[in-house]
């Protein structure tokens, strides 16, 4: 398989909810390798280049400051991020500029349930916070099934379901759906 073979899987489970000003995105995918097959691929930076938006300074396994530099932009976007929890193989919190970041990892009879809660300040970006993250997480399963194809982030992403996420999570989430971001970066 390639990246002109791939298709976006069904649409996961998505809610939303304020808090404060602020917005969360819960959304909760299933996959079918451990809990540390999955924290590994969302720690290591190594394996982090084959599906993430960003590349880590650092292994995210620790607690700590890290750099995370955006991959597909126009110009070399860097965002600060700080780990506040890693705690192997099940909860890996961190804020990626001014948003924050929790992922949850739960043993199932298959695998794992993964549960992110991506909390950003503005909810119009909530539909596509999920499509970027439904792609990038297709793309880590097919890595972790030994099947990469490489990342698909940024205008790329417009090419491989991105815009049809996009809509389909704004109903979902029962959000009006603005389309491709002019800016990326802007919710970072």
């Amino acid at each position: 398989m390639n990246q002109n073979d791939y298709t976006p899987s069904p649409l996961v489970n998505v809610e939303c909810h304020e808090n404060l000003g602020r917005w969360t995105l819960v959304f909760t995918r299933d996959f079918r390798h451990s809990p540390e097959q999955v924290w590994d691929v969302l720690t290591d930076p190594e394996y982090q280049r084959e599906w993430a938006p960003f590349e880590a300074d650092r292994n995210l396994s620790s607690t700590g400051t890290a750099t995370f530099k955006m991959i597909d932009s126009d110009k070399d976007t860097a965002f600060n991020a700080n780990v506040s929890r890693a705690e192997a193989p099940n909860l890996l919190e961190y804020t990626w500029g001014e948003d924050l970041l929790r992922w949850e990892l739960q043993a199932t009879n298959t695998g794992t349930r993964l549960e992110l809660r991506h909390t950003t300040g503005d909810k119009e970006w909530l539909p596509k916070v999920a499509a970027g993250w439904h792609i990038c997480l297709d793309v880590a399963e097919l890595f972790m099934e030994d099947r990469p194809i490489g990342r698909i982030v940024g205008e790329a992403a417009k090419d491989h379901g991105w815009i049809e996420l996009n809509d389909a999570y704004a109903v979902k989430l029962n959000i009006e759906s603005t389309g491709w971001p002019e800016d990326l970066g802007r919710s970072r």
